[in-house]
């Protein structure tokens, strides 16, 4: 069994922190998705590690979202975290790096499919992005399929820096987005600093690996597994195939692949983007 490290585990911790965001979303109000939790979801699954995902916390949490999770660091299979940032601000950007370095932060995002389209076009946003990559972090994107360009942009803005594109790029696959979305995709694959994320996708998808298949396929042909990592997008997921499914349907999906070749998605990768082993 191909050992898993999940580049992109939330936790939705309410007792600490606000997710406005998720109170809109049923199967995600009103209760906690604890470390225990997801725990007790992976057990025998094969996942051998994890990266914290910052989880969209409400604007005056995302500092101390940070520092509550580089307690939990080393316990229970975490290996680092993915910070939340504001790219945007030219004030107390710096300052904010600084102290992320005590706090076993192994990259950085900001989401920007929450803010006005031009902010990532902005100069301090794309020098801010840069300053991130010159100190050696590497930085996720999340834009939806109706923002590649700005992300292709961004990217390209940014060539020294090391880009992770979440979520195969948010593809709309209800929608049937198919020709737009890897028309962008394949633009985005052209550049050679970015990889790209096999998470989220059955949310769009309601779990269905029919719907899901042609995507990761596509995602495959164009960046090949050397530029992939795997994430379980917990809780999230639970809105497609659920955390369980999902594994067992990436399993599924890459079982045409070599040992090698699985092991680069499935961990490797993720070692060496993130962890510098």
């Amino acid at each position: 069994m191909t050992p898993f490290i999940d580049t992109h585990q939330h936790l939705i911790l309410r007792g600490a922190l606000g997710y406005s965001w998720a109170d809109e979303i049923p199967a995600l109000a009103g209760r906690d998705f604890n470390a225990a939790d997801y725990a007790g979801l992976v057990e025998g699954l094969g996942v051998c590690g994890t990266i914290f995902m910052e989880t969209g916390v409400d604007e005056a949490d995302y500092r101390a979202e940070a520092r509550l999770v580089s307690g939990m660091i080393g316990v229970g299979g975490m290996l680092g975290q993915i910070a939340s940032c504001r790219p945007e601000e030219a004030v107390g950007f710096d300052d904010w790096l600084e102290k992320c370095r005590g706090l076993g932060v192994v990259g950085f995002r900001r989401i920007t499919h929450v803010v006005p389209d031009g902010v990532s076009e902005s100069a301090t946003f794309r020098a801010n992005v840069a300053r991130i990559g010159a100190a050696g972090w590497p930085v996720d994107l999340c834009f939806l399929a109706r923002q590649l360009g700005l992300c292709e942009a961004l990217v390209r803005a940014c060539p020294h820096v090391r880009f992770v594109l979440d979520h195969c790029g948010t593809p709309d696959i209800a929608g049937g987005d198919f020709e737009a979305w890897r028309a962008g995709m394949a633009r985005l694959a052209a550049l050679p600093n970015l990889w790209v994320k096999l998470s989220g996708v059955t949310a769009y998808a309601g779990g269905e690996m029919a719907l899901v298949r042609p995507y990761v396929e596509e995602v495959l042909r164009l960046f090949g597994p050397a530029r992939m990592v795997w994430g379980g997008d917990w809780p999230v997921v639970d809105l497609g195939a659920g955390l369980p499914g999902w594994i067992a349907m990436t399993r599924g999906l890459l079982a045409g692949l070599s040992e090698d070749e699985r092991a680069l998605i499935g961990h490797l990768n993720a070692r060496r983007l993130y962890l510098g082993a």
